[in-house]
Parts: structure tokens; sequence; C-alpha cells
């Protein structure tokens, strides 16, 4: 049964109100901070926190599990973004929860970034995480034989970059394979350096070309699913353009989904229950990563998607578009003919 958005989002925006306030940093409280609450989220999922991955504070992750499950389940790590100088893992709990009631042991993992780090370190910081999952998922009830990766923005970079130069990996002795790789509004194809967030980021690179996804593609690439608002201004379009065409080029399977009108922050909150309504990036992934062995015999549940407000206009969306406009542009979208 659907719930009632609108009493939702009353208790959203006086929730709000706590953004603009003084906070102690325990409170945790972002701007994110709406679309984990109680109601908002997905329910039947089991959570433990701050689980070391490595020495280091940046160094730890949560696991969403099913409370339910017929036997061992598949892995999804998801990947959050930030511009490599941002995010923590708590803010997407909403991700967390919705893939993990489709079935998934999702692992959420924090990692370094700008000013402590630059490139590779935040690589390398996942590739250790994905070491550990290799090594303990199991107890968590998940197959490491079934081993997803997801990832929105620059957390999508992250992801695919990991899926293609696999040293970074190979460095902390994982061998599970990447089954597939949900990419969510990723710059994949950024070089020159034009912004201040990519140059902090990148500008030491010794071979800023390398660190392209478009120019790594390889016929040993796994299937990938592209997906990106057709009007984001953050991370352009042509980036998923660019990187499909590169793996088509190579004989990858690779699965294109642009969402019209809708912008950079959209599709990853729409993974989420309360705005899973606007579009189906969360079936998308289900479905894709169920086409290549995330669940043998059939996804267990359908994705649970609630009704539109009844509202003339959704709240949220305001809220949704401030977050893009506080991001700093990372790419332009240029393609490497």
């Amino acid at each position: 049964m659907p719930y009632r958005l609108s009493a939702l989002l009353r208790l959203l925006f006086a929730f709000l109100l706590l953004l603009g306030s003084s906070q102690p940093a325990a409170a945790q409280v972002t701007i994110f901070s709406p679309f984990n609450l109680s109601a908002a989220v997905d329910q039947g999922v089991r959570k433990h926190t701050d689980l070391p991955y490595a020495d280091g504070q940046r160094k730890k992750l949560d696991v969403y599990r099913p409370e339910e499950s017929d036997g061992p389940a598949p892995v999804v790590m998801f990947i959050y973004g930030g511009g490599w100088r941002a995010g923590d893992r708590f803010e997407y709990e909403f991700v967390g929860r919705a893939l993990a009631a489709q079935g998934f042991v999702t692992v959420i993992a924090d990692y370094r970034v700008f000013p402590e780090v630059r490139y590779p370190e935040f690589l390398e910081d996942n590739a250790q995480a994905i070491k550990w999952i290799e090594d303990n998922i199991a107890g968590y009830g998940g197959d490491k034989n079934r081993f997803f990766v997801a990832g929105h923005s620059a957390g999508a970079y992250n992801a695919v970059m990991l899926a293609l130069d696999k040293s970074f990996l190979r460095e902390y002795g994982v061998t599970m394979p990447i089954r597939a790789i949900a990419g969510i509004s990723g710059p994949y194809n950024f070089y020159p350096f034009e912004y201040g967030e990519v140059r902090d980021a990148f500008g030491d690179a010794p071979n800023p070309e390398g660190t392209q996804p478009v120019n790594l593609v390889t016929p040993e690439a796994p299937p990938m699913l592209l997906a990106s608002g057709t009007t984001d201004p953050i991370v352009r379009v042509e980036n998923s353009q660019a990187l499909a065409a590169r793996l088509k080029e190579q004989g990858i399977w690779v699965t294109e989904k642009y969402y019209d009108g809708f912008g950079h922050m959209e599709p990853v909150i729409a993974l989420g229950s309360m705005w899973r309504w606007r579009m189906p990036v969360l079936a998308d992934v289900v479905e894709f990563f169920s086409r290549f062995g995330a669940f043998p015999s059939g996804t267990p549940r359908p994705v649970f998607t609630p009704e539109p407000p009844v509202e003339q206009q959704d709240p949220m969306t305001a809220l949704i578009q401030e977050m893009d406009s506080i991001l700093e542009p990372i790419s332009m979208g240029r393609r490497n003919e």
C-alpha cells in the first residue's frame, strides 16, 4: 500500500529546517537527510555499520542485507560521488536499503578524498574495500561469486575505473570477478581538466590521459549499464555516450539509459523509495544485474514504486535542483574521436 506522501513531505520540510541551524557534527544532518528518514526508506533490511576494511578513519563501510533470504545473496558495492572531495556513506542509506530490499547484500564504503588524497589514492581505497568484501561478505549472507559494482557521479568513475584498470584490484589481491557495472551520471571523458574540482583531484597525475575510462576500454571489460539525465549540468550526458561507443567498439555489452529532462542528482535520488516514481533507475539496475546472473532463479521481488504525490508540484524537486546548483561542473563531455 503506497505511503501518504503529503504527510511525509510536511515532516521532511520540518526536518530540513535543521539544515540552517547550528548542529553538532555527531548529528550528521545533511541535505540528504530527508531521503533517509525511516518513513522514506525501504523496509525489511538489516544494517551493519562502522565495519573497518583497513586502517584509517575514512576506511570503514556499512553492509545492508535483506532480513529474509533463501540462501547466499548477490553482492553489490555502491560507490557514492562528491567530486572526489566530499561524501559520506551515511548519506546514502536510502541507496543501501533500496538495493538490499531487492535482494542484494549491499556495501557502501567511505574512502579518502581531496585534500587528504589525490588520484589514484581514492581508487586504491575502493580496491581495499573490495578485498574486504571478497574475504568477509559470506559472513553477511553474500555470495562473492555474484559481485556487482554501482556508482554515481565521481563514484561511477571510480567503479568503472576499477573494472577497466585491473592493476588496482591486483595490488590488493582481489581475485573475484566483477560481473557487471552500473554507472549513473558518471564522468568518463573529461581530459583536459577544465574545472578546479577536477584539477585538484587529478592535476598531478603523471599520465592524465590514462586517468580517462574512454582510453582504457579493452575486450576484457565487464558489461556496463550507463545511465544519465539528459540535462545534467555537472557531468554532460556525452560522457556516457562516449564510453558506450568505446565499449561497443570492443564488443562489450552496454546498455544506455537516458532519463529525459533530468539533471545530475535526480537519478541517484530516484534509487530511493521517496522519488522512485520519477524514473525507473532502480528497476533498470536490478534488471541489468539480473541479466548477468544476480538471481539465477529470477528476481525475488518486484521493485516497489510509490504513488506520485497528490500535490500539483512535488516539493522535493526544488531541493534536488538546489543540489545540482551548488555542485561544480566536472566535465563538458568531450568525445575522444
